[in-house]
C-alpha cells in the first residue's frame, strides 16, 4: 500500500531532531513527530523532555571509547550546524575536571586520558599545587589535580540545539508534525503510528521519546530502561559573583565514586532575565515506571531534600556562592544496563529504538541522531558506529 511517508521519527528532542536531520540528508518523505515544550510546566499533564533547559556540558574528556566517540563526532559539527541555521547553542568555554589521585589503571581519569590519547584530544594535566591558582572559584582537596580541555568543550544550550535540528530538517523537507504518538503498529507491510487525532503510515519508523519511550504503546516490546528523577540546583548571580565566575569552564568534581560526582555549568543567562549557576549530582534513587509518576516529578520543582544536598556541596566547592538566592527544577536520566545508548531494531523489522542517554548523551546527541539516521536508511550499523554496543535490550 502506499504510504504517507518513507520515514517516520517519533520525538522532537535532542536525539529525534538530530536523526530527522540527518536522515533529510539521505532520503525524502520523512516526519518528525513531537509536541513543543509546554508552557507551563507545572499545568501540563503529558510528556516531557530533558531539553528543557539553557545549559548542558559538553566534552570529549571520557573514560569510554565510544562515548568519547560520538562527542568527538557530534562537536565536530557544532559549528556547521549553527552556520547553517543561524541559531548559535555552543559556548567554547573548556571543561575542568577535578579529581584526587588515580588510584588503579580502572581510575576514570586515567581511563580517560588514554581515550583521549586515542581520539587525538587536547587535555592540560593541572598539578594540586597549580589548581586553585589557575581556576581561584573552586576550592578542592590540596591533593586534587585539575584535567583540563580548553577546546572543543564547554556548554551547550539544548534549547537552542533542538531548534537548529528542526529548523535545517524542515529546511530539507522534512515534515514536522507537532503531536504527541501514542501509538505505533507493525502492520505487515507498513508501520502505523497514532500521533494527536491523526494516523500516519511509514515503511520504518524510529522512536527517539527518551524517558518516555516505554510510556505509550511506542514499541512491540519495552526496552530496558531505568527512568530515574535528578533533580538540578540552580544560584542566582549578580554583578559581585560575576567577577568571580564570569570565566569559569565548565567543571566537573570527582569524589570517591564515579555516582558521587558533581557537575557545574558557567553563569547562563535564562528566559527569565536572569543569569543562574547551575549544578547538579547522580545519586538520587527516585524511578518512574508510569507516564503519571514521571509527568507528576516534572510538574515539581524537584526533591527539597536533594536541593539541600546539592547546595551544602556547592558551598564546600565555591564559598563566594554564599548568599546567593537558590532554587532548584526537576529534570531525569534514563540508564540502561549495558551503559551504552540503544540504537537498533526491535521484534520488527521496521521498527527501530534510539535511547538511553545514561545522564551523558546531550553533548552526543548530533552523533546519536546520525547513527538512528544510518539505522533507518541501511538497517544496520556497522562495527566503526559501535554497532554491537548499541543493541537493545528489552525487558
Amino acid at each position: 500500500m502506499a504510504v504517507d511517508f518513507r520515514f517516520i521519527v517519533i520525538g522532537r528532542g535532542m536525539m529525534g531532531a538530530a536523526a530527522a536531520r540527518h536522515l533529510s540528508s539521505m532520503a525524502d518523505d520523512i516526519a518528525l513527530i513531537g509536541p513543543r515544550e509546554p508552557e507551563e510546566r507545572k499545568a501540563h499533564h503529558g510528556v516531557f523532555a530533558s531539553h528543557y533547559d539553557e545549559a548542558r556540558i559538553t566534552r570529549t574528556f571520557d573514560g569510554n571509547l565510544a562515548w568519547g566517540t560520538f562527542a568527538a563526532r557530534a562537536l565536530s559539527r557544532y559549528r556547521e550546524i549553527e552556520a547553517k541555521s543561524g541559531i548559535s547553542f555552543f559556548s567554547e568555554v573548556g571543561c575542568l575536571f577535578a579529581g584526587p589521585p588515580l588510584k588503579d589503571e580502572q581510575d576514570f581519569l586515567l581511563r580517560a586520558l588514554t581515550v583521549s590519547g586515542t581520539l587525538g584530544s587536547d587535555i592540560e594535566i593541572v598539578a594540586p599545587a597549580d589548581l586553585g591558582r589557575r581556576f581561584p572559584y573552586l576550592s578542592v582537596g590540596p591533593d586534587f589535580s585539575g584535567y583540563f580541555e580548553r577546546r572543543r568543550a564547554g556548554h551547550i544550550n539544548p534549547r537552542a540545539l533542538v531548534r537548529a535540528q528542526a529548523k535545517l530538517a524542515e529546511q530539507a523537507g522534512v515534515s514536522l508534525i507537532e503531536a504527541t504518538a501514542t501509538s505505533v503498529r507493525d502492520a505487515g507491510s507498513h508501520v502505523e503510528v497514532t500521533a494527536g487525532d491523526r494516523n500516519y503510515s511509514a515503511e520504518r519508523v524510529l522512536v527517539a521519546a527518551g524517558a518516555f519511550s516505554n510510556f505509550h504503546a511506542l514499541l512491540p516490546r519495552p526496552v530496558d530502561l531505568r527512568v530515574m528523577a535528578r533533580t538540578v540546583v540552580f544560584y542566582e548571580i549578580g554583578e559581585r559573583e560575576m567577577t568571580v565566575f564570569g570565566d569559569m569552564p565548565s567543571t566537573i568534581v570527582l569524589g570517591d565514586r564515579e555516582e558521587d560526582h558533581i557537575y557545574i555549568l558557567p553563569p547562563v543567562h535564562y528566559p527569565d532575565g536572569k543569569t543562574y549557576l547551575k549544578l547538579g549530582g547522580d545519586t538520587e534513587a527516585l524511578s518512574f515506571s508510569r507516564l503519571e509518576d514521571a509527568g507528576a516529578w516534572f510538574r515539581s520543582d524537584g526533591s527539597t531534600a536533594e536541593r539541600d544536598h546539592l547546595s551544602r556541596i556547592a558551598l564546600q566547592l565555591m564559598p563566594e556562592l554564599a548568599g546567593c538566592p537558590v532554587t532548584s527544577a526537576p529534570c531525569a536520566a534514563n540508564f540502561t544496563p549495558t551503559g551504552y545508548p540503544y540504537v537498533g531494531f526491535t521484534q520488527s523489522p521496521r521498527i527501530a529504538v534510539l535511547t538511553g542517554g545514561n545522564f551523558v548523551a546531550a553533548k552526543s546527541s548530533d552523533e546519536l541522531g546520525r547513527l538512528g539516521a544510518v539505522l533507518l536508511k541501511k538497517g544496520q550499523l556497522g562495527d566503526e558506529d559501535f554497532g554491537r554496543e548499541l543493541t537493545p535490550v528489552f525487558a
